[in-house]
Order: structure tokens, then sequence, then C-alpha cells
């Protein structure tokens, strides 16, 4: 693995514990950090595996940075979205539909450069790579009401954050498609040479 990837692990971990010191509700926070805390080994061995590229992983540790930074305030308390929801008069702090919007905006890339080595057609590469963006998304939904009703319904709404929004679940999945469509409309050229580069070495 390099040495650039290490001292990426390296920074995450290091953010992480740093979000984890005093988090505002810690039941809250225990119950957003069990996916991070499984799928980081995962990602490690996706990494040794498929050979991740270096801006394939700071999009990775940016999104799990904010993931961190949400689940120490919780997405609905996370300071420094007031101003902006005054100012285009939202009654609802959108940090969560912003990190909704950035998994598929940022994780696109890495997705696909772990299906680049089982599909040679990169129209289809793509078209799978943003049908699981927007499954995967559409599954934490589901995963996170599951572990709010299992582990600790007293948090209830708090824990999912749809801050007196009924469509909550709905729009944070659009969100993603969102971002995901972007990345892929606006990197279309780079993946199309990068899926080339692949087969042709």
């Amino acid at each position: 693995m390099p040495r650039s990837h290490k001292i990426l692990y390296i920074l995450y971990i290091l953010i992480w514990i740093a979000a984890a010191i005093q988090p505002k509700y810690p039941a809250d926070w225990l119950l957003e950090n069990i996916l991070p805390v499984v799928l980081f080994p995962l990602v490690i061995w996706l990494d040794t595996r498929f050979h991740f590229t270096l801006p394939a992983l700071i999009l990775l540790l940016i999104f799990s940075s904010l993931h961190a930074l949400g689940a120490h305030y919780t997405y609905a308390e996370v300071p420094g979205f007031e101003p902006l929801s005054k100012l285009f008069g939202f009654t609802r702090n959108n940090f969560d539909r912003v990190v909704h919007f950035l998994f598929g905006l940022l994780l696109f890339r890495p997705v696909f450069e772990i299906f680049v080595h089982f599909i040679h057609n990169v129209k289809v590469l793509l078209l799978v790579t943003f049908s699981v963006i927007a499954s995967v998304s559409a599954l934490y939904e589901i995963l996170e009401w599951t572990a709010a009703v299992l582990f600790h319904p007293d948090l209830g709404i708090a824990f999912l954050g749809t801050q007196g929004d009924i469509w909550d679940a709905q729009k944070d999945m659009l969100a993603a498609d969102i971002g995901a469509a972007i990345n892929l409309s606006l990197f279309y050229p780079f993946y199309n040479r990068y899926t080339k580069e692949i087969y042709r070495g």
C-alpha cells in the first residue's frame, strides 16, 4: 500500500477520535458510528485489492470526515448552518442534505474504481456505479430507521434527523442521486479514458 494511502487512513483515524470526544448525544453518536467502524476495515481491504487512486481516497476521507462531524453534533444540530438557513428561509439545518448530496458526488469515483475491474463497457460501468450509489443511499435510510427502532427507539425522530419533514428520507436519496449524476456528467471523459487505460494495460 502506498505511503500516501497510509497517511490518509491515519488522518481519518485522528479525525474520528477527535469527533468521538464528548459528542453532543453519546447514544446517537454510537448509532451513527456503527457503519463507519464496520466499513473502515472493508475500505482498507478494497484498497489493497483494487488499488484506489489517491484522489479517490481523498474523496472518501472528505466524506467520512463530514460524517464524523455530523455524528459528533447530530446532523440536525451541526453549527454554522444557521446563517445559511436564515438567508434562504430554510426552517431546518441542511447539513444532512448537503452530506447526502456529497455522498453521491464524492463517492461516485471510489465506487467506479472498484467496478472498473469487472466491467469493460464504460456506459454499463457508469450505469452500475450510479445504481450502486442510489441503492446504497436507499439502503442507508432503511438501516438508519431499523437501527433507531431496534437499538434506541427512545431517540426516534432525533436520531433520524427528519426535522419535521415527512419526506426527509426521499429528499436525502434524491440529493445523493443528483450528486452522482453531476459527477458522472462532469467527469465522463475521465471515466471513459480511465476505463480504456485499465484494459489497454
